[in-house]
């Protein structure tokens, strides 16, 4: 395995911050909000639960997108 130099913390570079993103916004879709932290867990654990594994799966794959995008961008902002 090569390893590669970059940001710390950088979120480009980051994919759980992407999985993050994708789990809010299958939270957003519920037409109403939760009623108490209880039923807002159980909506979390399910939908972690049902993330696709191809959602994953091109966080994985994408990631030497990513990594040419931060080496071209020179410490400047990504699409990512």
């Amino acid at each position: 395995m090569k390893i590669i130099k970059w940001p710390a913390q950088s979120p480009d570079l980051n994919s759980i911050e992407h999985l993050w993103n994708h789990l809010k916004w299958q939270l957003s879709g519920y037409e109403t909000l939760p009623s108490r932290i209880i039923e807002l867990w159980e909506r979390v654990g399910k939908e972690w639960a049902d993330i696709d594994p191809a959602v994953c799966q091109n966080l994985v794959e994408s990631m030497p997108k990513r990594v040419a995008a931060i080496l071209k961008a020179r410490k400047s902002y990504t699409k990512y």
